[in-house]
């Protein structure tokens, strides 16, 4: 993510989401829900709602962001319950992996790399992936215009068909592309894909 601008623009969202104490599951990550098993990446954590509703329910937990208040007062939480979340503030543009995971979630954060990072950083996801695994995407796609929180030189939309064609040969559990109201008569279009790796 660019720490100049997509990273400054949550800070300030998370900052008054706390302030307000406005935490929650968004849709988005209800839907991941179900499928959340072993060891789970959660990949742009945010506040860490999900990472959270994971932990409480045996999971072990990665989770990275670029936000400095998310990472701060997640681990907070997990230490005043006694969690299994390791998290961590990351540039996730160029972040390297070194585990491997049973479930890896990957909400709202792929449109803020430029389309070369987006694309391998989804590669690395995919690879990461334990064989039988499921990986949850969601993703701004071509559709939106709703751009007060891209940075003009670095974002990324893909379309539905590249992701479908990413995910060539897994089983998709669920693929759904919403277009949702946004600010000034603008549209956010989402993609979200749920897809299990073919077993090993």
């Amino acid at each position: 993510m660019n720490p100049s601008h997509s990273v400054a623009f949550f800070e300030r969202q998370f900052q008054r989401q706390l302030r307000e104490q406005a935490q929650a599951l968004n849709p988005f990550e209800e839907a991941a829900l179900p499928w959340l098993q072993g060891r789970v990446l959660d990949y742009g954590c945010g506040l860490g709602e999900l990472s959270l509703a994971a932990a409480r329910r045996g999971c072990e937990v990665l989770a990275l962001d670029a936000s400095a208040t998310a990472i701060a007062h997640l681990r907070q939480i997990a230490q005043d319950e006694g969690l299994a979340i390791d998290a961590r503030e990351a540039e996730l543009s160029a972040y390297q992996l070194s585990a491997d995971f049973d479930t890896v979630v990957c909400i709202g954060l792929l449109m803020f790399m430029d389309c070369d990072s987006a694309l391998h950083q989804l590669t690395q996801l995919q690879q990461r992936l334990r064989p039988g695994g499921v990986l949850v995407l969601n993703v701004l796609v071509e559709g939106t215009n709703y751009m007060e929180m891209f940075d003009p030189q670095r974002h990324c939309l893909l379309t539905a068909q590249q992701l479908r064609e990413r995910f060539a040969g897994w089983t998709l559990e669920q693929f759904e592309q919403r277009d949702f109201p946004a600010p000034g008569d603008t549209v956010k279009s989402f993609v979200t894909l749920i897809a299990r790796k073919p077993a090993a």
